[in-house]
Protein backbone atom coordinates (compact mmCIF):
# COMPACT_ATOMS: atom_id res chain seq x y z
CA UNK A 1 0.00 0.00 0.00
CA UNK A 2 1.13 3.57 -0.63
CA UNK A 3 2.66 5.28 2.37
CA UNK A 4 1.72 8.86 1.40
CA UNK A 5 -1.25 10.51 3.01
CA UNK A 6 -2.66 11.57 -0.35
CA UNK A 7 -4.99 9.37 -2.37
CA UNK A 8 -3.47 7.15 -5.06
CA UNK A 9 -3.67 8.66 -8.54
CA UNK A 10 -5.38 7.44 -11.70
CA UNK A 11 -2.72 6.15 -14.08
CA UNK A 12 -4.76 4.65 -16.92
CA UNK A 13 -8.28 4.82 -18.35
CA UNK A 14 -9.79 2.05 -20.51
CA UNK A 15 -12.50 2.92 -23.04
CA UNK A 16 -14.16 0.38 -25.32
CA UNK A 17 -17.48 -0.74 -23.90
CA UNK A 18 -20.70 0.89 -25.08
CA UNK A 19 -22.73 0.35 -21.91
CA UNK A 20 -22.17 0.07 -18.16
CA UNK A 21 -19.17 -2.02 -17.07
CA UNK A 22 -20.34 -4.62 -14.57
CA UNK A 23 -17.18 -6.45 -13.51
CA UNK A 24 -13.38 -6.33 -13.74
CA UNK A 25 -10.82 -9.05 -13.08
CA UNK A 26 -7.02 -9.18 -13.25
CA UNK A 27 -5.35 -12.22 -14.77
CA UNK A 28 -3.32 -14.24 -12.23
CA UNK A 29 -0.06 -12.86 -13.66
CA UNK A 30 -1.55 -9.30 -13.54
CA UNK A 31 -0.55 -8.71 -17.18
CA UNK A 32 -4.15 -8.46 -18.42
CA UNK A 33 -7.49 -7.13 -17.27
CA UNK A 34 -10.87 -8.62 -18.21
CA UNK A 35 -14.04 -6.53 -18.17
CA UNK A 36 -17.71 -7.36 -18.68
CA UNK A 37 -20.49 -5.03 -19.73
CA UNK A 38 -24.19 -4.69 -20.35
CA UNK A 39 -23.23 -4.17 -24.01
CA UNK A 40 -23.05 -8.02 -24.19
CA UNK A 41 -19.28 -8.14 -24.65
CA UNK A 42 -16.22 -9.19 -22.70
CA UNK A 43 -12.97 -7.35 -23.25
CA UNK A 44 -9.43 -8.32 -22.36
CA UNK A 45 -7.00 -5.46 -22.02
CA UNK A 46 -3.25 -6.00 -22.21
CA UNK A 47 -1.74 -3.84 -19.49
CA UNK A 48 1.39 -3.10 -21.49
CA UNK A 49 1.34 0.40 -23.01
CA UNK A 50 0.02 0.74 -26.57
CA UNK A 51 -1.26 -2.83 -26.67
CA UNK A 52 -4.48 -3.91 -28.37
CA UNK A 53 -7.59 -5.00 -26.50
CA UNK A 54 -9.71 -7.98 -27.56
CA UNK A 55 -13.51 -7.97 -27.62
CA UNK A 56 -15.30 -11.32 -27.17
CA UNK A 57 -18.86 -11.89 -28.39
CA UNK A 58 -21.07 -14.82 -27.43
CA UNK A 59 -23.63 -13.74 -24.88
CA UNK A 60 -27.02 -12.63 -26.20
CA UNK A 61 -27.69 -10.17 -23.36
CA UNK A 62 -25.70 -8.09 -20.87
CA UNK A 63 -22.70 -9.69 -19.17
CA UNK A 64 -22.81 -9.35 -15.38
CA UNK A 65 -19.62 -10.98 -14.11
CA UNK A 66 -16.20 -12.14 -15.31
CA UNK A 67 -13.32 -14.02 -13.67
CA UNK A 68 -10.06 -15.71 -14.69
CA UNK A 69 -9.37 -19.27 -13.60
CA UNK A 70 -6.52 -19.59 -11.06
CA UNK A 71 -4.07 -20.73 -13.77
CA UNK A 72 -5.23 -18.03 -16.20
CA UNK A 73 -6.05 -20.55 -18.92
CA UNK A 74 -9.82 -19.97 -18.80
CA UNK A 75 -12.22 -17.09 -18.33
CA UNK A 76 -15.73 -17.48 -16.93
CA UNK A 77 -18.60 -15.07 -17.48
CA UNK A 78 -22.21 -14.70 -16.34
CA UNK A 79 -25.01 -13.11 -18.32
CA UNK A 80 -28.57 -11.91 -18.31
CA UNK A 81 -29.14 -14.43 -21.13
CA UNK A 82 -29.42 -17.11 -18.38
CA UNK A 83 -26.06 -18.71 -19.18
CA UNK A 84 -22.52 -18.73 -17.93
CA UNK A 85 -19.70 -19.22 -20.42
CA UNK A 86 -16.19 -20.61 -20.32
CA UNK A 87 -13.75 -18.84 -22.62
CA UNK A 88 -10.23 -19.48 -23.83
CA UNK A 89 -8.67 -16.01 -23.42
CA UNK A 90 -6.89 -15.89 -26.78
CA UNK A 91 -7.34 -13.93 -30.00
CA UNK A 92 -10.20 -16.11 -31.27
CA UNK A 93 -12.18 -16.00 -28.01
CA UNK A 94 -13.70 -19.48 -28.26
CA UNK A 95 -16.37 -20.19 -25.63
CA UNK A 96 -18.71 -22.88 -24.35
CA UNK A 97 -22.09 -22.04 -22.77
CA UNK A 98 -23.11 -23.51 -19.41
CA UNK A 99 -26.89 -23.88 -19.49
CA UNK A 100 -28.93 -24.71 -16.42
CA UNK A 101 -30.26 -21.52 -14.85
CA UNK A 102 -33.72 -20.23 -15.74
CA UNK A 103 -33.06 -16.53 -15.09
CA UNK A 104 -30.19 -14.02 -15.25
CA UNK A 105 -26.88 -15.32 -13.92
CA UNK A 106 -25.33 -12.76 -11.57
CA UNK A 107 -21.89 -14.09 -10.67
CA UNK A 108 -19.22 -16.67 -11.47
CA UNK A 109 -16.37 -17.85 -9.25
CA UNK A 110 -13.74 -20.58 -9.67
CA UNK A 111 -12.69 -22.88 -6.86
CA UNK A 112 -9.08 -22.41 -5.74
CA UNK A 113 -7.94 -25.52 -7.65
CA UNK A 114 -9.75 -24.39 -10.80
CA UNK A 115 -11.75 -27.62 -11.09
CA UNK A 116 -15.15 -26.15 -10.25
CA UNK A 117 -17.24 -23.07 -10.92
CA UNK A 118 -20.04 -21.69 -8.76
CA UNK A 119 -22.79 -19.52 -10.25
CA UNK A 120 -25.52 -17.40 -8.65
CA UNK A 121 -28.75 -16.50 -10.39
CA UNK A 122 -32.03 -14.63 -10.26
CA UNK A 123 -33.72 -18.05 -10.32
CA UNK A 124 -32.87 -18.12 -6.57
CA UNK A 125 -30.37 -20.95 -7.10
CA UNK A 126 -26.66 -21.51 -6.65
CA UNK A 127 -25.12 -24.09 -8.98
CA UNK A 128 -21.76 -25.84 -8.89
CA UNK A 129 -20.26 -26.94 -12.22
CA UNK A 130 -17.46 -29.29 -13.20
CA UNK A 131 -14.96 -27.49 -15.42
CA UNK A 132 -13.83 -30.82 -16.90
CA UNK A 133 -17.28 -32.07 -17.94
CA UNK A 134 -18.90 -28.61 -18.17
CA UNK A 135 -22.01 -29.93 -16.44
CA UNK A 136 -23.88 -29.14 -13.22
CA UNK A 137 -22.70 -31.21 -10.28
CA UNK A 138 -25.29 -30.00 -7.78
CA UNK A 139 -27.66 -27.15 -6.94
CA UNK A 140 -28.04 -25.28 -3.65
CA UNK A 141 -31.56 -24.01 -3.03
CA UNK A 142 -32.72 -22.27 0.12
CA UNK A 143 -32.75 -18.64 -0.94
CA UNK A 144 -36.21 -17.13 -1.45
CA UNK A 145 -35.19 -14.22 -3.70
CA UNK A 146 -32.60 -13.41 -6.37
CA UNK A 147 -29.09 -14.60 -5.50
CA UNK A 148 -26.63 -11.79 -6.15
CA UNK A 149 -23.29 -13.53 -5.61
CA UNK A 150 -21.68 -16.84 -4.63
CA UNK A 151 -18.01 -17.40 -3.77
CA UNK A 152 -15.77 -20.30 -2.78
CA UNK A 153 -13.75 -20.19 0.42
CA UNK A 154 -9.96 -20.25 -0.06
CA UNK A 155 -9.78 -23.94 0.94
CA UNK A 156 -12.74 -24.88 -1.26
CA UNK A 157 -14.72 -26.46 1.57
CA UNK A 158 -17.35 -23.72 1.84
CA UNK A 159 -19.43 -21.52 -0.43
CA UNK A 160 -20.93 -18.21 0.66
CA UNK A 161 -23.96 -16.77 -1.13
CA UNK A 162 -25.95 -13.57 -0.70
CA UNK A 163 -29.47 -12.83 -1.81
CA UNK A 164 -32.08 -10.11 -1.97
CA UNK A 165 -33.94 -12.17 0.67
CA UNK A 166 -31.52 -10.34 3.07
CA UNK A 167 -29.69 -13.53 3.99
CA UNK A 168 -26.08 -14.60 3.62
CA UNK A 169 -25.72 -18.37 3.64
CA UNK A 170 -22.66 -20.53 4.27
CA UNK A 171 -22.75 -23.90 2.52
CA UNK A 172 -20.76 -27.07 3.21
CA UNK A 173 -19.59 -28.17 -0.25
CA UNK A 174 -18.98 -31.81 0.63
CA UNK A 175 -22.37 -32.36 2.28
CA UNK A 176 -24.17 -29.81 0.09
CA UNK A 177 -26.05 -28.29 3.01
CA UNK A 178 -26.44 -24.83 4.53
CA UNK A 179 -24.42 -24.72 7.76
CA UNK A 180 -24.93 -21.07 8.72
CA UNK A 181 -27.36 -18.30 7.95
CA UNK A 182 -26.72 -14.59 8.56
CA UNK A 183 -29.78 -12.33 8.42
CA UNK A 184 -29.27 -8.58 7.92
CA UNK A 185 -32.44 -6.59 8.55
CA UNK A 186 -30.89 -3.34 7.29
CA UNK A 187 -30.61 -4.38 3.66
CA UNK A 188 -29.31 -7.13 1.40
CA UNK A 189 -25.76 -7.87 0.32
CA UNK A 190 -24.89 -7.22 -3.33
CA UNK A 191 -21.56 -9.01 -3.10
CA UNK A 192 -19.59 -11.18 -0.68
CA UNK A 193 -15.95 -12.16 -0.35
CA UNK A 194 -13.96 -14.47 1.92
CA UNK A 195 -10.95 -13.19 3.83
CA UNK A 196 -7.68 -14.84 2.71
CA UNK A 197 -7.64 -17.09 5.82
CA UNK A 198 -11.28 -18.09 5.29
CA UNK A 199 -12.44 -17.09 8.77
CA UNK A 200 -14.37 -13.94 7.81
CA UNK A 201 -16.61 -12.65 5.05
CA UNK A 202 -17.17 -9.12 3.80
CA UNK A 203 -20.69 -8.16 2.68
CA UNK A 204 -21.22 -5.19 0.35
CA UNK A 205 -24.63 -3.82 1.24
CA UNK A 206 -27.53 -2.13 -0.49
CA UNK A 207 -27.77 -0.05 2.69
CA UNK A 208 -24.48 1.75 1.81
CA UNK A 209 -22.46 -0.28 4.36
CA UNK A 210 -19.79 -2.96 4.19
CA UNK A 211 -19.81 -5.44 7.06
CA UNK A 212 -17.20 -7.95 8.22
CA UNK A 213 -18.54 -11.14 9.83
CA UNK A 214 -16.62 -13.86 11.65
CA UNK A 215 -18.20 -17.05 10.28
CA UNK A 216 -16.82 -19.13 13.18
CA UNK A 217 -18.88 -17.21 15.74
CA UNK A 218 -21.49 -15.58 13.49
CA UNK A 219 -20.40 -12.27 15.02
CA UNK A 220 -20.35 -8.87 13.30
CA UNK A 221 -16.77 -7.60 13.66
CA UNK A 222 -16.85 -4.31 11.72
CA UNK A 223 -19.49 -2.14 10.08
CA UNK A 224 -18.22 0.63 7.80
CA UNK A 225 -20.53 3.37 6.55
CA UNK A 226 -18.22 5.09 4.09
CA UNK A 227 -20.36 5.35 0.92
CA UNK A 228 -23.34 7.52 -0.05
CA UNK A 229 -25.02 4.80 -2.14
CA UNK A 230 -25.24 1.02 -2.49
CA UNK A 231 -21.96 -0.89 -2.49
CA UNK A 232 -21.69 -3.22 -5.47
CA UNK A 233 -18.35 -4.92 -4.91
CA UNK A 234 -15.84 -5.67 -2.18
CA UNK A 235 -12.58 -7.61 -1.96
CA UNK A 236 -9.90 -8.30 0.64
CA UNK A 237 -6.26 -7.43 0.08
CA UNK A 238 -4.15 -10.65 -0.01
CA UNK A 239 -2.75 -9.74 3.43
CA UNK A 240 -6.27 -9.58 4.87
CA UNK A 241 -5.45 -6.18 6.38
CA UNK A 242 -7.26 -4.02 3.84
CA UNK A 243 -10.62 -4.04 2.08
CA UNK A 244 -11.61 -2.36 -1.17
CA UNK A 245 -15.19 -1.35 -1.99
CA UNK A 246 -16.90 0.04 -5.10
CA UNK A 247 -20.18 1.93 -4.97
CA UNK A 248 -22.94 3.41 -7.06
CA UNK A 249 -21.80 6.78 -5.65
CA UNK A 250 -18.93 6.62 -8.17
CA UNK A 251 -16.12 6.13 -5.65
CA UNK A 252 -13.82 3.34 -4.58
CA UNK A 253 -12.79 3.14 -0.94
CA UNK A 254 -9.82 1.39 0.68
CA UNK A 255 -10.39 0.50 4.33
CA UNK A 256 -7.69 -0.29 6.88
CA UNK A 257 -9.17 -3.24 8.76
CA UNK A 258 -6.50 -3.30 11.47
CA UNK A 259 -7.17 0.34 12.33
CA UNK A 260 -10.88 0.13 11.51
CA UNK A 261 -10.73 3.32 9.43
CA UNK A 262 -11.13 4.65 5.92
CA UNK A 263 -7.70 4.93 4.32
CA UNK A 264 -8.30 6.21 0.78
CA UNK A 265 -11.12 7.42 -1.46
CA UNK A 266 -10.55 6.99 -5.20
CA UNK A 267 -12.40 9.19 -7.67
CA UNK A 268 -12.55 9.12 -11.45
CA UNK A 269 -15.81 7.45 -12.44
CA UNK A 270 -18.72 9.57 -13.58
CA UNK A 271 -22.18 8.93 -12.13
CA UNK A 272 -25.51 10.35 -13.19
CA UNK A 273 -27.11 9.84 -9.79
CA UNK A 274 -26.53 8.22 -6.39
Amino acid sequence: MASALEDPILIRNFKGHKDAVTSVAFSPNTKALATSSLDRYLMIWNLRPNSKAFRFAGHMEGVTSVEFSPDGQLLASASQDRTARLWIPCVHGESTPLKGHTASVRSVNFSHDGQYLVTASNDKLVKVWSIYTQTVLFTLFQHTHWVRCAKYSPDGRLIVSCSEDKSVKIWDVRNRICVDNIIDCDGFANYVDFSPDGTCIACAGSDHTVKIWDIRTNKLLQNHQVHRAAINYTAFHPSGNYLITASTDGTIKIIDLLGGRLLYTLHGHEVSCC
